[in-house]
């Protein structure tokens, strides 16, 4: 009798136990229940070579990498002429009631386009970059087939997107070959745009937001963009560049376990990079995606006010031909007397190069000898 009940305590006594190492495990250890895939690349941005690949055509979930192409076909658009990004756009209820990261739209609230890709760009705001897709496309199907369409163009193979914000959705896969494509195809057709994803801080519709990058940015010297990405069952995701000296490299890392892990992995795959790339090469540019440039575009740059941390974004119209020759603020130091003055806040136009360049071909010329550094950290 006493035996049987010394073999239920027993019993009672271990089931407790073992529920309780499962529960702490699962506390302690979540992702080795459920880690992602991985997969990386290290790419030269100058020529798009590829250093390292680690299962680098693997079909995965690319998360909020999505939001390159949102933006970079915000970015042909405004560069068209077809978009003003001083434009307002209602907040339909569809976009605003997407979850996950979020700038807080809501149903019928009036924002700029502006806004709107500040916001996804820097706070990968699903809502926005929903929003932004509504405003460019119509309606968020016709977006989404310009962003496959577009993806075909540049070369991304084994890419296709189901929607604009990348959030998980059967068929919507990327590998991390297609987002260091993506990601070189942003900074060689966009320099004007570019240096907005190197920004820890900004305001998006009168609200403060901080960059969902700003771990790596901090932390990695030569650090200057681009775009994070998370979801359960993407793991953390980063596509990222930096520069040092006349090299530059894009990394891309899918499925690590968290923001540090991430951060740690691609600063890891840049060192194995840097030292494995040549100082001087002779820059390659990919095709751009259109084979017509507007007789004028919109030229976004941004540059930190003297008295605050958060960044200003003025849009200025010049000709291609001045935009090409004005570039962009990257490789300016926060403190250089070129970098602002008080009366030009915003409109920064940074002075011609001291030190000659090689000769490079019309497109990388303007970009080949240019450091592109992260003005923010």
């Amino acid at each position: 009798m006493h035996k049987d009940h010394r073999s239920d305590d027993i019993r009672a006594f271990t089931g407790a136990f073992i529920a309780t190492a499962c529960l702490i495990l699962s506390l302690l250890v979540p992702n080795l229940v459920r880690a992602a895939p991985s997969a990386a690349v290290v790419m030269d941005m100058r020529t798009g070579q590829v250093y390292l690949n680690e299962d680098a055509d693997k079909q995965l979930h690319p998360a909020s990498l999505t939001k390159m192409m949102t933006l970079y076909i915000a970015f042909q658009a405004a560069a068209s002429g077809d978009i003003d990004l001083d434009a307002q756009t209602t907040v339909s209820s569809t976009a605003a009631s997407v979850p996950g990261s979020s700038l807080n739209l809501s149903a019928g609230e009036r924002i700029s386009l502006r806004d709107l890709v500040t916001a996804t760009a820097i706070k990968s705001a699903n809502d926005a970059a929903t929003a932004l897709a509504e405003a460019i496309g119509g309606d968020t199907k016709r977006f989404v087939a310009r962003m496959n369409a577009t993806a075909a163009r540049i070369g991304m193979t084994r890419t296709h997107f189901r929607n604009a914000h990348g959030l998980t959705a059967e068929g919507h896969l990327s590998t991390a070959r297609d987002m260091s494509l993506l990601g070189r195809q942003l900074f060689f057709d966009h320099p004007e745009f570019f240096d907005l994803f190197s920004k820890v801080h900004a305001s998006s519709a009168g609200r403060k937001i901080a960059h969902t990058n700003r771990r790596f940015l901090g932390a990695y010297s030569g650090a200057d963009g681009i775009k994070t990405g998370y979801t359960r069952a993407a793991g953390y995701n980063l596509t990222a560049s930096a520069h040092r000296g006349k090299k530059r490299l894009i990394v891309t890392v899918f499925g690590a376990s968290s923001s540090a892990d991430r951060t740690a992995r691609v600063s890891t795959l840049m060192n194995k990079g840097f030292r494995q790339a040549p100082e001087l090469v002779k820059w390659i540019p990919p095709a751009p995606t259109r084979q017509t440039r507007p007789k004028s575009k919109p030229l976004l740059v941004s540059a930190p006010a003297p008295d605050q941390s958060t960044v200003r974004l003025s849009l200025i119209n010049v000709s291609s031909r001045a935009a090409s020759g004005l570039g962009s603020i990257h490789g300016q130091r926060r403190d250089s007397p070129d970098s602002i003055s008080g009366d030009a806040r915003g409109l920064l136009r940074p002075r011609a190069r001291q030190t000659p360049t090689p000769p490079l071909k019309p497109r990388a010329a303007k970009l080949g000898g240019v450091a592109l550094a992260a003005i923010l950290r």
